[in-house]
């Protein structure tokens, strides 16, 4: 396939000969979920639910319907769709029909979606009609994609069943974006259904377990970690919220008896405080894992404390690694560490400046289930991969004893607002796209709430705008919904270094002061 970069073959037949690949299809998850667990409830979304034999059905048809529109082996979908049944049905179909998903997000805007649909050469797009107020057809008219409009009607003719290469991409997450436009990450079937289903084992779910899908589905972390995939390998039933407010999220929890779900920290520790005046406080939570951000120790033993004594630090990345602290942790590896890998064949590398091992550094990593490039990115694996396969992750963490780690900041330039990456250079080029801005520096500053906020410090011309109107440029730039400024700080001037490069450390002193 153009553009992927495949496991190395002996790698390739070490992970298989461990056992970590099955070479299996990633749709066979729902397979056997059908047959062993038919009547069990399967998902669940405000409207609807379906059982393990009705999600079958229903991707059957869906997969039946796109086959009549000439979807086929190997097209790319990007699947831009709320947290719903729908997700699930539709995921499962593209998958049935041999079709690769591309996962976007609910929040990407015209610059990310037609950036993917680029990069990705997607054959069409399946979106919403409108949703919180966003006029999700007429984006993508603006971008001249075709809109799949899928008619799961029952037909005459069911879509035949692909059978792909278990070696070959599954599906495509999107990046973070550390660095300017997101990037592909080309999900093989047998690194992802291994992501899922050793979640899903280490977190110690039951068919008796009932996840929610608080986060955006889309994302690696609500998906397979262990997610909804995970949940469908154990036969246990998935809750999709659309709304992760204590309020909302509570309630769900109670309705459905919600035993397992995943947080950034942000969401978490507001969860947490709610406790002390939301009436209707978790009582079936079991796990709650948290990750996507450095949750600080004391936000953990108060989670701990108030929601449930089952938290999970959660580090990793939709490119890979994945680390968790284990059921029955000390209290102190519960608080203070982000885990330790998921798989005794992850191998870790922390490396200073000059690429020598050290106690603390940059996290390098390889593995069963991290990817050995971007897909059509040429340019970034270069950059982000070592030439013997090692993933440059751009965390700097420190490696502490059994293997545990702990994350101590970024080297890239990245924002993590709310649990979204926010590569500080796009949006420092969105800003200077303005004819009122002469220079422009975004720096992340710490926010109880959001983990961290967004300051843009800038230089204007003349005229100087205030943060409605910065924002105001950036959705008409048809940027994502998350990256957004939070603090403006006009300036006369950027501070800058010996080497004349702009000193954000000082920008964050001067506006913090």
């Amino acid at each position: 396939m153009h553009g992927f970069v495949p496991f190395p073959a002996d790698r390739a037949n070490a992970y298989r000969t461990a056992g970590y690949w099955q070479d299996r299809p990633l749709s066979s998850l729902l397979d056997d979920a059908a047959a062993r667990w038919p009547d069990r409830k399967a998902v669940i979304d405000a409207d609807t639910t379906l059982t393990y034999t009705q999600l079958d059905s229903a991707a059957d048809r869906a997969a039946a319907g796109l086959h009549r529109l000439g979807v086929g082996a190997g097209d790319r979908v990007l699947l831009q769709l709320p947290n719903s049944c729908a997700f699930a049905v539709t995921l499962f179909g593209l998958l049935r029909v041999g079709a690769i998903p591309v996962l976007c997000l609910p929040g990407h805007r015209a610059a990310e979606i037609g950036h993917l649909a680029a990069v990705s050469d997607a054959i069409g797009i399946v979106i919403p009609d409108a949703t919180a107020g966003f006029d999700y057809p007429a984006m993508v008219d603006e971008l001249g994609l075709r809109r799949l409009i899928i008619d799961d009607a029952a037909g005459d003719q069911p879509a035949p069943r692909c059978a792909p290469d278990p070696n070959t991409p599954a599906l495509l997450l999107v990046s973070g974006g550390t660095t300017g436009l997101p990037k592909l990450i080309p999900r093989t079937h047998n690194d992802y259904v291994y992501n899922a289903t050793a979640s899903a084992a280490l977190c110690e779910l039951t068919a008796d377990d009932v996840y929610l899908v608080a986060l955006p589905a889309a994302h690696n972390f609500p998906l397979a970690c262990p997610g909804l995939l995970g949940a469908m390998s154990v036969g246990a039933a998935t809750v999709f919220g659309t709304d992760p407010s204590p309020e909302a999220a509570f309630a769900t929890i109670a309705r459905h008896r919600v035993t397992a779900t995943a947080l950034v920290p942000a969401l978490a520790t507001l969860w947490a405080q709610a406790c002390d005046w939301e009436p209707q406080k978790p009582t079936t939570l079991r796990l709650l894992q948290v990750g996507g951000a450095k949750l600080a120790a004391g936000d953990a033993r108060r989670i701990r404390d108030v929601l449930t004594p089952g938290l999970q630090q959660v580090f990793g990345m939709a490119e890979g690694l994945l680390c968790y602290t284990r059921p029955g942790d000390a209290p102190e590896l519960l608080d203070t560490t982000q885990g330790r890998p998921l798989c005794a064949d992850d191998e870790v590398r922390v490396v200073d400046e000059d690429g020598a091992e050290a106690p603390e550094g940059e996290l390098l990593v390889r593995g069963p289930y991290t990817i050995n490039g971007y897909y059509n990115a040429a340019e970034a694996n270069e950059r982000s991969f070592s030439p013997d396969g090692f993933y440059r992750s751009g965390d700097r963490v420190r490696r502490l004893p059994g293997g545990y780690l702990e994350v101590t900041g970024r080297i890239k330039d990245v924002i993590v607002r709310g649990g979204e990456n926010i590569a500080a250079d796009e949006l420092e080029a969105h800003l200077l796209d303005h004819p009122a801005i002469r220079s422009a520096a975004a720096v992340g500053l710490p926010d109880e709430y959001l983990g961290e906020k967004v300051c843009a410090a800038i230089i204007f011309h003349d005229n100087p705008l205030t943060l409605a109107e910065l924002n105001r440029h950036l959705d008409e730039c048809g940027v994502a919904t998350h990256v957004r400024v939070d603090q403006l700080a006009a300036l006369p001037a950027l501070p800058t270094t010996a080497v004349g490069k702009v000193d954000k450390k000082a920008i964050a002193r001067q506006v913090s002061s």
